[in-house]
């Protein structure tokens, strides 16, 4: 299964793709959509809508997730919200199925702790996917714990099913 992480951002989307097979985890090409703050909003919310298009051709993911947000200022929200839309809106368009998850269940499930830092969800990302370095910067790999995210749930969704004889 191959799923494409996003974790949006309103001038720094990061996207990552994460391979699962034989019970493992290989890191897909990752990074980051730098959008300039100078454009107007509706033509950064365009620009990051293609990239997120041109990836998803590019890269051929079987299912999108993306990280839900929590802000405290409704004006970010707003914002981040009609970036996370493109997303929605690309995988849509897409066939994809989409996961959203929030930054507590990412945690969770990457790190185990709910209430682990940036440092110790990256640490995991970078060996859960044996990666030699931990990847950079820190929205790309916030994308790949999205994508392991979404994997491990969907094994975990999975295993359930044949223990339960499809019941799950």
């Amino acid at each position: 299964m191959r799923v494409l992480g996003i974790d949006p951002g309103s001038l720094v989307t990061g996207y990552g793709l994460v391979v699962a097979s034989g019970g493992g985890l290989q890191a897909g090409p990752y990074g980051v959509w730098r959008l300039p703050s100078r454009l107007p909003l509706p033509l950064r919310l365009r620009e990051l809508y293609e990239a997120i298009s041109e990836a998803i051709a590019e890269l051929q993911p079987h299912e999108m997730a993306v990280e839900d947000f929590y802000v405290g200022q409704v004006r970010a929200a707003i914002t981040i919200g009609q970036v996370r839309a493109m997303a929605l809106l690309a995988a849509a368009q897409a066939g994809l199925p989409v996961a959203l998850y929030r930054p507590l269940e990412v945690k969770r499930a990457v790190a185990t702790y709910g209430l682990g830092d940036k440092s110790q969800v990256a640490n995991m990302v970078r060996a859960l996917l044996d990666l030699p370095q931990t990847p950079t910067p820190t929205d790309a790999t916030d994308a790949l714990a999205v994508a392991i995210c979404h994997c491990l749930r969907r094994s975990a969704s999975a295993a359930l099913g044949l223990a339960t004889g499809g019941r799950a």
